[in-house]
């Protein structure tokens, strides 16, 4: 079975992802800090007929990341699409005159760090194979600043460029790199059919060749 790894899973978002990727035949790994949130996802989708397993890690320990890697590529197979969608804490939402060197480090180390380390985890296996799709997640501060969302601002489009940088690096080789971004909290987007929309998006992103970014809506139209 390919495996798509979520990290970052919730009982959002997290777990929309993997009913639509689990109804494609994958298994799943999901990837966040809270084991108890884990242990429950991975029991609900089980009665649902997706294969999953839980892995404890906070993205911003490098050593904690890259074992949950690889102990969900031992347990289950090599990670064929990754998805890079951890939620931002409410500290990186503040203003920028409220922003700290401390601050603005943690985010980068969240949003960006955090990536490079996954990326190096499972592409070695994707390059072997030839295929695979690493995705990431972002809000609309990773497009336009937003003097109100300093953490956020600073880390999402190092975030961006990087992820870019690897579209770009990766292209010829089977690897697709691309970002969705959400520019809005999804309960307040008033999508058709809520969050499984958007994981019908994240989908599609994995299953159809198109460019690094694409927008759920038009950024003027989100509510973040």
């Amino acid at each position: 079975m390919p495996v798509i790894a979520i990290i970052g899973a919730g009982p959002g978002l997290g777990a929309a992802v993997a009913r639509r990727f689990g109804r494609e035949g994958f298994s799943v790994a999901l990837i966040a800090r809270d084991e108890s949130k884990l242990d429950a996802m991975v029991a609900e989708l089980g009665s649902a007929g997706v294969t999953a397993q839980g892995y404890s890690a906070d993205v911003r320990v490098p050593t904690e990341l890259e074992d949950a890697l690889g102990r969900a590529a031992t347990d289950l197979g090599p990670i064929s699409v990754l998805q890079y969608s951890p939620l931002p804490s409410r500290d990186y939402l503040k203003p920028v005159l409220d922003l700290t060197p401390e601050l603005a480090l943690e985010a980068v180390q969240f949003s960006l760090l955090g990536l490079i380390h996954a990326v190096r985890a499972v592409l070695p296996s994707m390059q072997e194979s030839g295929q695979g799709s690493i995705i990431l997640i972002n809000g609309g501060t990773s497009v336009k600043a937003r003097a109100g969302f300093a953490g956020t601002s600073v880390a999402f489009p190092a975030e961006s460029a990087y992820g870019e940088m690897l579209h770009d690096a990766l292209e010829n080789e089977g690897v697709r790199v691309m970002q969705l971004v959400i520019p809005g909290a999804i309960p307040r987007l008033q999508l058709p059919n809520g969050i499984d929309d958007v994981a019908d998006r994240i989908w599609d992103a994995h299953a159809t060749p198109g460019p690094f970014r694409s927008m759920l809506i038009p950024l003027e139209e989100g509510r973040e």
